[in-house]
Parts: C-alpha cells; structure tokens; sequence
C-alpha cells in the first residue's frame, strides 16, 4: 500500500465495505475529534472505474464524519477542500479489502453479528479458508465456522436475529432446517393466529415431535449410514430417522448383552423406555452370586448400564441359599433352633429393642434415616422423579440456582457417609466394604459415628430426594421455612416459552410494569407483551428495572391472575392450610381418665422423657 491525500469527492463507499449501505452509519463519537483535529488515521481505499475515483473498504465512519465537518465549513463560509489521508490497496484484490475492513470494524465499534456473518461468507467466496480467516482476526476456528454457519441462513431469518425479535437458541436450531422448513417457519412466523415454536419446541417442530441425539448412540453411526441432521455449528447432531436409529441402537444392545452374559453374567436384562430402573428395589450382587446387568433405555437414546443387581427377594434367597452349604458337600447339620423357636426368639428380642428404643430417640432417628436411604422389605422409599416431556423445562431445571445448591450439599452428604461420589442420590445408596455392600445396617452404622447435626443434614437431603413435587408438603414446608422465590429463580427463556395465556400475560405486565402499561398494551399479541415483561425486568428499552419479581404461582404462598382456577399450587396450598387449621387436642388440655385406653401417655413421667421429647 502507498499513502496519499485525495479529496472527499473522489471518494465513495466500497460495497465491501463492511459498513456499506443506503443509510448513513451513527458517527456521533468519533465527530467531535473530527471537527477538531481532523481525520489522523488514514482510510483504506482501493481504485475503482470511475477516473482518479476510489472506493473506501475501511473508514466509512470517518469518511461520513469528514463530509458532515466539510458541509459545516463550506455553510460557514470556508470552501478549502481538506482531502483525506488514504492508504491505497492494489486494484482487484477483493479478499483484501473485505479483510482490510473487517479488521478496520471489528477493532472499534463492534459489528452487529449479521454483519460478521455476512461478511465471513463473502470472504469464503473470495477463497479464504476457516484457518485463514481465524488466523487473520485471531479467533478460534469454531468461532469462525459458527459465523459462516449462521449466513446460510434465508435473509429473512437474518434480519429477524438482527432486529432481536428473535433468539439465539432459536436461531441456532433453525440451522438445522431445510430451506424449505426455513421457509415454513417463516410463514408461520408472518402469521398472527399461527402457533410460533421458538427455541427447544422449535427442534421438537423440525425433528417431528422426537429428537435423539446421535450422542446417546452404542453404534458406529458413520458405519451405519444413519442420516443425521447437524446444527452448523457442528456441536450437536440428531438422527434424521429415529426409526432407523433405534433399530441399530437395539442391535447394538443385543450385541452388548450377548457380550455380558458370554462374560458370565446370570442374565442381562432390557429395560424399555416405558419402564425405569430403579436402583433401590434391587441389591448388588456379583457374577458367583447370580447378578444380573440391566439395561435402562430411555426415550432420549441414552442407555445406562447397571451391572450386578439383582431383586431383593433373589438377595434373600441367595443369601438362604449360602448358609445352608458347609462347604463339605456334606449334608448340613441339623439346626440347633427349630423355626418355631427362632420366631419366638425374633419377636421378643424385637419387642425388647423396640420398647428401649422409646428411650432413645437420637438412635432411633439414626434408624430411620438408615431404612429411609437403604431401604427394607417394609420400607418402599422412592426419590421424585422431577419428570419432565419438554427438553427446555428440564435445561432451566438443571441449570437453576435451587438445582445446584442442593446437589453440592448432596454431594458433601455422599461423601460423610462413604457413598461413591457417582450416585446419582442419596436415596438408594449403600456402603460396601471389601465388596460386601451391608445395606441398611452399614448406613446405621455410619450414622452412628456422625453428630446429630450431620444426621440432620442427611434427613435434609433424603426428604429432599423423596419431597413430592407439586404436593401440599411441598406448600406446607414452603410457608412454615418462609421460602423466598427469587433467591432461587430468575425469569428465563422457559418460562416465556411455557406462558402463553393473553390474560395472564396481561396481568403479568400490569404486575411488573403498571396498569397504565398494560391497558395500552391490552390488545398486543403474546409475543409484545413477553418482551414488555423482558425489558421491565432486565431494564432495557428505556424501562426502569424491577428486581425479585416472581409470578403469583410460584411464590410462597401461590395465588392465581385469573377467576379461572387450574393453578396447581393454589389448590396444594389450600389443602395444606385445611390441614393446618384443624384444631388438635394439646397435652393438658383436658384430665384424661385413668381407665381410658393411652392414659398412660399423660401420666407422669419420672425420667422426664416427654418433656425432653417436647424439648
């Protein structure tokens, strides 16, 4: 390049210019030092057709503003023509100069992401590769393949993201459409009674209602020849044909249990989608004492090992099974009890540790807790689920503040007590030593040695796991604990996805942003209303900002925006406030009759055990 002074009219803006358009660009912050000192920096031009023309590829800004400086001294009387420094490109070389500009905008106002899309692709036309682009303006390469990905987009779609009247999920999805489902969705997006998917539904729209990533696959699939269906950002692909992909993953199954019960396992075992594995109803056992592999496969694609379970009515039998044998290959000795006597040993060793146990509560919690994790022939413990059919609802679950607060105090809770740190809860764990897992004993054990503190923050996670969601306990707790919403939750893109009523939007806006705001607004689609509440609650677009707003169904207490009723938590909570208000008879309320059944329970008590009970 070779630096020259050429006058303002013989200038003119490069369509490759990354700044190039009809309007003129926003110079407000580099004017004053142009009004002042001038243009410092030279312009990057090239020559063009026009005779001693040039066309600028980098400086729009600080040409616009040099013309707007010499209109304001030719009004003021001043007509020297003040020529701008540039330094001149070789002719032709249009790589260069789209580079040349890229360079030049992207250090100082930063282009808006459809720019650099579009600018990218040009490059690529002109021959540049990933790795040439990427080392030019140093990025990594995968932030340059998402730039290009992006500008295979329709136009429309594009100036859409553009405008911001739609998101980033949304749009990465949309580059797994077709151009014909690009298209579609764009018809559905003009049309105002038209259902819009958007973001997590908007993949269930473009896969047909089921989407398995190619992740979860036990099978080659570039072997397989399975259709797939990637978003262009290259991270995530998803089977094309779910039919087809689930008749190689179930062949790929087959072929793993073929290879587990070759290894010697007793029997492996298919779980289908429809039914669920859970870990508490079996025992672990190994290959010489019969156990079982299981295979839990879920709806996603995904398929979870379990090796070395089996039920525990098998365990018991086993077990049986075991002690009968000497080891001699001898018949057994006769037995010094019969199992009449044992029975009647059984029992009244039980009545006796029960009846004690009454004075000891601190290890009778202990107990509990340990038959609450391990699990017995009595006690069927289960954890919530926390089921979900919509991905985005589980991906706000699992990213949410109250998610991750008690899964780190899961895992300190694992760790107290031996457990490995892979359980997936605490609920159904066990402690093995040796290999030998002790099950509800072990778990007794290990409680035994920890303050009551500690015990208490186990039973904390324990109920936790086993808390049904969408309960009245759930109310019940909320409101006796004072749960406070908006420690734990923040509006995201889920919930504005899962609301969808125009009169609960309605009052929602009148909640966060005024009544006059949303009477003006009370005829908008749902998706103005959405983005009204957005920027209330962000403060942008010239909206004050509202902090710890939480929606009238998940605060504690709940309550509804309509007469309509169907609020889940509204009905929970009343039913936990009928149970709250019936009145209880209180120890001392009345003299109970020596005679009567339970008298004894109000007698006087000479170890004082009720009043530390009471305590």
């Amino acid at each position: 390049m070779k630096l020259d002074f050429i006058p303002l009219d013989k200038l003119v803006v490069s369509k490759a210019n990354m700044r190039y358009g009809k309007k003129a660009p926003d110079v407000s912050d580099i004017l004053p030092t142009v009004r002042s000192r001038g243009v410092i920096q030279p312009v990057i031009v090239r020559p063009n057709c026009a005779p001693d023309g040039f066309e600028i590829v980098a400086g729009s800004r600080r040409f616009h503003a040099a013309k707007i400086v010499a209109e304001e001294r030719r009004l003021a009387g001043d007509t020297t023509p003040e020529p701008m420094p540039c330094a001149i490109l070789d002719d032709g070389d249009d790589a260069a100069a789209i580079e040349a500009s890229m360079i030049e905008n992207m250090a100082r106002l930063d282009p808006d992401e459809v720019s650099q899309w579009e600018n990218f692709t040009r490059l690529v036309r002109e021959g540049r590769t990933v790795e040439d682009i990427a080392a030019t303006f140093g990025l990594p390469d995968l932030t340059v393949k998402r730039v290009l990905a992006l500008g295979n987009l329709l136009p429309a779609i594009r100036d859409l993201y553009r405008k911001q009247r739609i998101d980033a999920a949304t749009v990465r999805h949309l580059t797994m459409a077709s151009k014909s489902q690009q298209k579609s969705w764009l018809a559905l997006a003009g049309d105002e009674n038209a259902y819009l998917p958007t973001g997590h539904q908007l993949k269930a729209w473009l896969f047909g209602g089921q989407s398995i990533p190619v992740k979860h696959a036990l099978f080659d699939v570039e072997a397989s020849g399975l259709a797939t269906i990637a978003d262009l950002f290259g991270e995530d692909r998803y089977a094309a044909d779910p039919q087809a992909f689930w008749t190689a993953q179930n062949a790929a199954i087959e072929a793993r249990r073929a290879a587990y019960i070759e290894q010697g396992w007793a029997d492996a075992i298919i779980v289908p989608p429809s039914d669920h594995f859970s870990t508490w109803e079996y025992e672990k056992a190994g290959k010489r004492k019969g156990g079982r592999v299981y295979f839990d496969v879920r709806a996603s694609g995904e398929v979870i090992v379990h090796e070395g379970y089996v039920s525990g009515k098998e365990a018991r039998r086993i077990a049986k099974a075991e002690g009968s044998q000497n080891g001699t290959g001898q018949k057994p000795a006769r037995p010094e009890v019969t199992s009449t006597m044992q029975t009647y040993i059984d029992l009244h060793r039980h009545a006796a540790v029960r009846a004690a146990l009454t004075g000891h509560p601190a290890i009778a919690l202990r107990l509990m807790v340990a038959h609450a994790i391990g699990g017995s022939h009595l006690w069927t413990v289960k954890v919530e689920p926390q089921s979900t059919r919509n991905d985005e609802v589980r991906d706000s679950l699992d990213n949410s503040k109250a998610e991750a607060d008690f899964d780190e105090r899961r895992r300190a809770v694992l760790a107290v007590l031996g457990f490995s740190p892979e359980e997936p809860t605490v609920t159904g764990g066990s402690i093995e030593t040796g290999g030998d897992d002790y099950g509800v004993v072990g778990i007794f054990h290990r409680l035994l040695d920890l303050p009551d503190a500690v015990v208490m923050e186990v039973l904390a996670i324990v109920i936790g796991e086993t808390l049904a969601a969408g309960s009245a306990a759930v109310e019940a707790v909320g409101i006796e604990i004072g749960v406070d919403m908006a420690r734990y939750w923040q509006p995201d893109d889920a919930f504005f996805a899962v609301v969808r009523d125009r009169e609960v939007l309605t009052r929602i806006v009148a909640e966060v942003a005024g009544e006059t705001v949303a009477a003006a607004n009370r005829q908008e689609k749902t998706k103005t209303l959405k983005r009204i509440v957005r920027d209330q609650l962000d403060g942008t677009n010239g909206r004050d900002r509202r902090e710890n707003w939480v929606p009238r169904w998940m605060a504690f207490p709940p309550a509804a925006y309509t007469a309509r009723g169907g609020v889940g938590t509204v009905a929970a909570h009343a039913k936990a406030q009928a149970a709250r208000a019936v009145e209880r008879p209180r120890p001392g309320d009345e003299e109970p009759d020596p005679g009567a059944p339970g008298a004894a329970m109000a007698a006087p008590d000479p170890h004082g055990e009720a009043d530390r009970l009471a305590a």
